[in-house]
């Protein structure tokens, strides 16, 4: 998809260029991203991700130890989650029809992200 600038935005895991909120034109994926943060911060829980996903809970558990899904984040002793970012950039790759190569990289490349913006 190209932005205003021109550009093709490829990358695995960005949405498509949201319009501007006057319809007249496409924001750059950054102000994008910045408009979209707060839900995707969000953290979704089992049947938020099934409907999301379409996959069942068994398909969902197999994606994850074949490394095709993120792990979820522990949110307590028994619950469980996933970052809505995660949720949407899987999403998006397997509708952009990438391989399971390229999801496995994007998974490690997602569980990577999580660790970096947490401060020790």
């Amino acid at each position: 998809m190209r932005r205003v600038d021109g550009a093709t935005d490829q990358s695995i895991g960005e949405g498509a260029p949201l319009r501007s909120p006057d319809g007249s034109g496409v924001l750059s994926t950054h102000r994008a991203r910045a408009q979209a943060s707060p839900s995707m911060l969000a953290i979704l829980r089992l049947p938020r991700v099934l409907a999301e996903t379409g996959y069942s809970r068994s398909t969902l558990y197999l994606r994850i130890t074949q490394g095709l899904w993120p792990r979820p984040v522990r949110l307590g002793p028994r619950a469980v989650g996933w970052p809505a970012g995660e949720v949407a950039a899987m999403n998006a790759a397997r509708i952009g029809g990438r391989s399971d190569d390229e999801i496995r990289a994007l998974v490690k490349a997602l569980e990577v992200a999580r660790t970096e913006g947490v401060a020790h």
